[in-house]
């Protein structure tokens, strides 16, 4: 689920300035819904709650700003799980992108990049977690030596992503603002993991999680207060910060959860410590408090549509469009369509990693996939499923990517039944039961379960034509639905024979971004569960890629990851594009397809065009909720 967009100029070592650099803060104005805590002495004056030099929003994406002050923005999620998607919505991050795909220092004040392979972070004075703590370097030393590199919270070590060549970096504490990773060789994943909807978060509130630290709090004192076996599954369960599921975490993000998981209902206040500002001096963010009510996920557009919802970026498809549209002539709400960018709507991944060995050895097999492949009529899906404006394509980068050729979209993804039907004849599936379906070598009909999680009409639809386009050419498939973590764990396991999720999120890369979900390094490749656990788990668990062209799709990676200029990186990229589109390591299905979006008559700010993707931004961080803001 990741687009990257790292520029040439982080690799060549120039400097990423603070965006405020050119002019100084405005005179601060303090939040009116926070006076009475300021006067009564619950909290500081504004000048003293924010850092020396906030980060300060000059310009919105939206046409509606600067904004006021005040309100409630309702919003509606599927399960209480989603108390996530604030710290994804949020997108507040050491570094961010803006919605030019442009990198920018956020909680950091700068960084600066030398050789690609020193990276220097320099926070900013005064910045303080939601409590009032300071946040400072301790809190990366803390996460560097006492969960990265501990034992029992970090059993593999450190992530993938701060290693190089299997090394991880020299890590240096300059003073209290100010820290440095350095590398023998560059490192070109390291600016692009800041920026993520998922980030590599490389930082802790320490001054509390070190409370449910072994190292700093004695084992039977944790576990009085806390349920738990051991110290690490107590601090484990706390230590959420992409989770956002602890009232008790300390946070940077605008909005601080208060309701306690489960429920039905949960409140999210303003941060008063939060680090933005804008050009009037105003902190950040505008709205008081979000709400997030859950619902059934097949309720959510009806009610989206009657205005229950102030702002809805999820749990919405194109086909809920039309009766959006037409209910926001009496509701008053706006039914936005959103670019989406994700590589297929739906794509389905026959597991290599698959116990069974039958269809193991199927999966495996480039015929048998191009196969499934040909036999899909992606002109038929996006009339019947998608209204006719869906573009049918493989699961691949889209054309708005400088590295996008046809080929890539078109490769083995043309209805083609007749060519199908021969490769299927190739493999050996020739004999056939009265019912049409192809009998595999042990005399078992050629039947599989594709699993999936997807609670969304229009998906399971896309899924149930393209198995009725599979049994006519002999192949018969059963769609079952998962949780999202039995789903995982089926797939990682290799219960799961194939599976249908979404399509890649590193839909419109340039030359600079990672290749990594193209190749089988992430134990979420559900082509590949088992060889991306593997190296995840720096070989301690999963199996090592035994397939040639898998071997083939490291090398070129390592490529990648060793060239020294943006061409050597392009053609690394290209051949990487090139063995997915021919090895149809996953079936796509269309993608180009827009993203309803519903905004409340009181929401200002929001913009009617908009990319909705997970990667970069997380949905709608990109546009920064923190700037929308409540009409009287």
């Amino acid at each position: 689920m990741k687009r990257r967009v790292l520029t040439q100029a982080l690799l060549m070592g120039l400097v990423a300035r603070p965006v405020f650099a050119a002019n100084p803060p405005p005179a601060l104005q303090e939040t009116p819904g926070l006076l009475d805590k300021v006067k009564s002495g619950a909290l500081p004056p504004i000048e003293k709650r924010l850092p020396q030099k906030p980060r300060v929003i000059e310009s919105f994406s939206g046409s509606d700003g600067p904004g006021r002050h005040g309100g409630q923005l309702n919003m509606l999620v599927a399960a209480t799980r989603d108390t996530r998607l604030m710290t994804i919505y949020s997108y507040t991050r050491l570094i961010v992108y803006d919605d030019k795909f442009k990198l920018h220092p956020d909680i950091l004040e700068s960084y600066e990049v030398k050789e690609g392979r020193e990276f220097t972070l320099k926070l900013r004075a005064g910045h303080k977690w939601s409590d009032g703590h300071p946040f400072t370097t301790e809190d990366f030393r803390f996460f560097w030596e006492d969960i990265a590199n501990n034992k029992d919270l970090s059993p593999n070590g450190p992530s993938v992503e701060l290693l190089v060549e299997g090394k991880p970096p020299k890590v240096e504490i300059l003073d209290e603002l100010t820290i440095r990773y350095t590398w023998d060789k560059p490192n070109p994943d390291f600016i692009e993991s800041q920026a993520r909807a998922a980030p590599l978060f490389l930082f802790r509130p320490a001054h509390y999680l070190k409370t449910l630290h072994g190292k700093y709090t004695d084992e039977e004192e944790i576990l009085k207060r806390y349920k738990g076996s051991r110290w690490s599954n107590v601090f484990k369960r706390q230590d959420a910060m992409y989770g956002n599921s602890n009232v008790d975490l300390p946070t940077l993000n605008p909005w601080v959860l208060t309701t306690v998981p489960p429920a039905q209902r949960f409140v999210f206040v303003r941060n008063p410590y939060f680090h933005r500002i804008d050009a009037k001096g105003k902190q950040l963010p505008y709205i008081n408090d979000v709400i997030m009510t859950v619902v059934a996920a097949n309720l959510i557009p009806a009610k989206a549509g009657l205005g229950e919802s102030d702002l809805q970026p999820r749990y919405l498809g194109l086909r809920d469009y039309t009766f959006l549209r037409d209910a926001a002539k009496t509701s008053g709400i706006k039914a936005l369509l959103w670019e989406k960018g994700s590589g297929s709507e739906v794509a389905f991944y026959p597991n290599m990693n698959a116990n069974d060995e039958t269809w193991r050895k199927l999966n495996r097999d480039v015929r048998f996939r191009r196969a499934l492949s040909l036999a899909i009529n992606r002109d038929e899906l996006s009339d019947v499923v998608y209204s006719g404006l869906a573009k049918p394509s493989a699961n691949t980068i889209m054309p708005r990517s400088p590295l996008f050729k046809p080929e890539y979209a078109t490769k083995w993804a043309t209805q083609d039944v007749k060519a199908a039907n021969k490769l299927l004849d190739e493999i050996g599936l020739t004999k056939k039961g009265s019912d049409g379906i192809r009998l595999l070598p042990n005399g078992q009909p050629a039947m599989f379960v594709v699993e999936h999680s997807s609670e969304k009409a229009d998906e399971v639809d896309n899924m149930t034509l393209v198995i009725d386009q599979w049994k006519k050419i002999g192949i018969k498939a059963l769609l079952k639905p998962q949780t999202t973590d039995n789903f995982r764990l089926r797939t990682t396991s290799g219960e799961a024979i194939m599976t249908a999720y979404a399509g890649v999120t590193t839909a419109a890369p340039t030359p600079d971004t990672s290749p990594r979900e193209f190749t089988p390094v992430m134990q979420g490749g559900l082509q590949w569960p088992k060889w991306g656990l593997y190296v995840e788990s720096k070989g301690k668990q999963g199996e090592p890629c035994d397939m040639e062209v898998g071997k083939k799709l490291l090398e070129l990676l390592q490529q990648w990851e060793q060239a020294v200029d943006s061409a050597g990186r392009r053609k690394a990229w290209e051949e990487i594009l090139t063995v997915n589109a021919d090895e149809v390591f996953s079936i796509g299905t269309v993608n180009e397809v827009r993203q309803p979006v519903t905004v409340g008559k009181k929401v200002r700010n929001v913009p009617e065009k908009g990319y909705w993707a997970w990667d970069p931004g997380g949905y709608i961080g990109l546009y920064e909720p923190d700037t929308f803001w409540i009409a009287g």
